[in-house]
């Protein structure tokens, strides 16, 4: 593993890791929290000094190495180079090991597992997938500590004016693995914390006292950046399965949410319904006529402005939450008491109760956050009467309804409602979330399979499965619900809620046969014939079933169509959350997403060329600029700047007509 060029050494860097080094006698097993929590700085140093010396070793048991991407080349260079300098700045410490795993270049005295992994980055790095552990998130803490992990390292924020530490951005997992370390008689692994000037400081659960750690490093300054997710533009699709997710929804209840373009898609829509609900009335009539009075909206969820708010129960606190808690709709406070909650849920509630609520109630409780720059300057400027109603805490008591706490989290998450993304669908409710046929895994399990079994033992709870119906485009487009698949992560017994831009499948209790007809009805059309066929072909479906001819309008052309005056008037805005990219990298974001689709395949490829060179070209002289190609030289470069040009000319960019943060 080759080192990139660095700084001269830090004394006390080095001083820790000889520390833990001593300590585990050379062989270090390692744990470190998955995303922002990892110490890179740190990290670095310990791989850098083991991949030196084969007489040491390190076993690294983490999660989701955060890398930024790389630039790649061509247009996509052009375009990804300044962006990324500018997100995540020049210093920032990119993990060796990470980049290592990518190059299949790990050195033999280095091994690392990982249970969750950046979604789709490691597929061809074949140590990732040999070393990969498949578990519930639940379950990760159990694992580490039977592994033998003799140290954990840790980013930490310092308490403003005093000595306690804050594990922010990650206590989801150091608890738990504490307390199994424990259980099991092992010995307590050594704990180092590197605190950084740039993490927000949250109190509650996650703060100790500074000798919770054995050894606490301070970062120089300047500290680099916080690693920050590039927020997601928002498609015709997300936004229609955002719309339909948000009538779910019951005022007084609790919400769960994953990450990704589909998230922000469900969060404005909760926000529209809350501070713009005429808009969002019109919106939900434009996909759907009828929907608002359906008898699964009318049960389930609603349509009306948040009266009594939401509470947020979830693993991972992003920038929806930030949305949803700034609109307002983020208002259902908790206490940890169980008699208190039981009467609060039933209109019991003593004065002493409702002032114990504003003063020590929460309205979000998390395990880890990650996000935009936005999201952690949101957090850090909290004001402190503000910041008291977020709880950051253990995963075992977010994704875990059982234990010594069941009875007071049945009573703080009433009318739960757990929402998460899936790459493909069954048509006989199984779910594919985390990895391929192949066996190759793409992302992980993470918190999913626990929040669906949770909406299944909650009376009133609700798991809702979110996806695409396709995937690609045009001719090579490929079904995302399908007949069968040879991998799945929610077997089909747990089958709920599930949505496509098509509409809602209400799968729990359903006969197979019914599910097979509700996953058709959300399908594109060109992919509903072959699930029927092959539902006759299994004895599922009966021989003189049709697809009823309303189900033909499932076409990307229909939906857009019906969707364009709304984002056309800024109701359905690209960047929902707000946007890291300039309004000229906004226009070229969406133009390299069109020519992208186009020319996925070789005809594709060829048509495209040819288009560009004799069809339209777009004049935005900013757009050309920023990438470079105002001026092209060589051939090379002038069919960039046609492509470029062909593609603006053809995309379109729907903006939001006021300004978010």
């Amino acid at each position: 593993m080759t080192a990139r060029p660095t700084a001269p050494p830090d004394p006390a860097l080095e001083t820790a890791v000889d520390r833990l080094l001593a300590h585990a006698g050379g062989q270090l097993v390692l744990a470190a929290p998955l995303g922002l929590g990892k110490p890179h700085r740190l990290l670095n140093a310990i791989t850098r000094r083991v991949a030196a010396d084969e007489a040491l070793s390190l076993h690294l048991l983490t999660a989701l190495s955060l890398t930024p991407p790389p630039a790649g080349k061509g247009l996509q260079r052009r375009f990804l180079a300044p962006f990324l300098a500018r997100q995540f700045g020049e210093d920032f410490p990119v993990l060796d090991y990470a980049v290592a795993m990518r190059r299949n270049a790990l050195p033999a005295n280095i091994r690392v597992e990982e249970f969750y992994l950046q979604s789709g980055a490691l597929l061809g790095s074949t140590s990732t997938q040999r070393d990969y552990v498949s578990l519930n998130y639940t379950h990760v803490a159990r694992a580490v500590a039977a592994r033998g992990a003799n140290a954990l390292v840790q980013k930490v924020a310092r308490e403003p004016g005093g000595t306690r530490l804050s594990l922010s951005c990650n206590p989801d997992l150091s608890f738990d693995l504490l307390d199994e370390v424990q259980r099991l008689g092992k010995p307590r692994p050594m704990l180092v914390a590197e605190v950084d000037p740039n993490l927000p400081w949250l109190d509650g659960p996650c703060a100790v006292p500074a000798e919770f750690f054995d050894l606490v490093l301070d970062h120089p300054a300047p500290a680099p950046r916080l690693f920050a997710l590039p927020r997601e533009p928002v498609g015709d699709a997300d936004h229609a399965i955002g719309l339909y997710a948000s009538t779910l929804v019951r005022d007084g209840g609790t919400l769960q949410i994953g990450i990704g373009s589909l998230a922000d898609a469900l969060c404005h829509a909760l926000v529209l319904r809350h501070t713009r609900n005429d808009d969002y009335l019109a919106a939900l009539d434009a996909l759907s006529p009828g929907l608002a009075q359906s008898p699964l909206v009318r049960k389930v969820g609603g349509t009306a402005p948040f009266s009594q708010g939401l509470y947020g129960a979830s693993e991972m606190v992003n920038d929806g939450f930030r949305a949803l808690a700034q609109a307002g709709v983020l208002s259902r406070r908790v206490l940890d008491d169980v008699g208190a909650m039981v009467r609060i849920n039933r209109d019991q509630a003593t004065t002493q109760d409702r002032e114990r609520l504003a003063r020590e109630g929460r309205w979000l409780d998390g395990a880890f956050y990650l996000g935009s720059h936005a999201l952690y300057d949101w957090l850090r400027d909290m004001p402190a009467d503000q910041a008291r109603g977020i709880g950051m805490t253990r995963v075992s008591h977010i994704n875990q309804l059982y234990g010594a706490h069941e009875a007071l989290e049945r009573e703080q998450r009433r009318d739960a409602r757990f929402f998460n993304t899936c790459m493909m669908m069954t048509a006989l409710g199984a779910a594919v979330s985390d990895a391929l046929e192949d066996g190759r895994v793409v992302s992980g399990v993470g918190g999913q399979y626990n929040f669906v079994a949770m909406a299944h033992a909650l009376d009133d709870a609700r798991s809702v499965l979110m996806l695409r119906a396709r995937r690609g485009h045009g001719r090579h487009a490929t079904a995302n619900v399908r007949w069968n698949y040879g991998h799945v992560t929610i077997p089909r017994h747990l089958r709920d809620i599930v949505i496509t831009e098509y509409g809602i499948a209400d799968l729990r209790g359903r006969s197979d046969g019914e599910c097979v007809q509700a996953m058709a009805a959300i399908a594109h059309a060109d992919d509903q014939a072959p699930l029927l066929e092959a539902a006759r072909k299994s004895g599922k479906l009966d021989a003189g079933f049709r697809a009823p001819a309303d189900w033909s309008a499932n076409t990307r052309a229909a939906l857009a169509a019906r969707l364009e005056p709304l984002r056309l008037a800024g109701v359905l805005p690209d960047y929902p959350m707000g946007s890291d990219f300039t309004p000229e990298e906004q226009r070229l974001a969406a133009a390299l997403g069109w020519l992208a689709a186009r020319t996925s395949h070789p005809a594709g490829r060829i048509a495209t060329v040819l288009a560009a060179m004799l069809g339209e070209q777009g004049s935005d002289e900013a757009a050309m600029e920023r990438m470079g190609l105002q001026r092209p030289r060589g051939f090379g470069e002038r069919l960039e700047a046609r492509l470029l040009r062909h593609a603006l000319a053809k995309s379109r960019v729907h903006p939001e007509p006021t300004a978010r943060s």
